[in-house]
């Protein structure tokens, strides 16, 4: 059986990644919340005007909060998969990365009043 071409296995790779974001999206709560503030300060960009360097640092944010919280829900998958049980050190693993998106969220967040409490007030 002849390997695949290098552009065909990429589609093939952007095709998996995208059925995993709306996956993520329509059965996540926390994704969805996220989501939805990401489309509120997004709608603040444009009423306020934000410069492009705001723009990156809160496109950035909102990138790195919701990919962390990917990530937190892949890992909360795994570790359900591997234990199904009520496990102290799986709930510690899970802690941990629950503790990550807390992290990114609470520097998004400062990063969103650094660029709107300003033009606010």
């Amino acid at each position: 059986m002849p390997k695949e071409s290098f552009i065909k296995n990429r589609i093939k790779s952007v095709g998996y990644a995208l059925k995993g974001m709306f996956l993520l999206l329509r059965t996540e709560p926390s994704i969805k919340i996220q989501f939805v503030i990401a489309l509120v300060v997004t709608a603040f960009g444009f009423y306020y005007q934000i410069s492009n360097t705001e723009w990156i640092l809160q496109l950035l944010s909102i990138g790195l909060v919701m990919g962390v919280e990917g990530l937190n829900t892949a890992i909360e998958k795994i570790c359900d998969y591997v234990q199904p049980k009520l496990d102290p050190k799986i709930g510690l693993i899970k802690d941990i990365s629950a503790g990550a998106v807390m992290i990114v969220s609470i520097l998004a967040s400062i990063i969103g009043l650094i660029i709107y409490i300003p033009k606010i007030f």
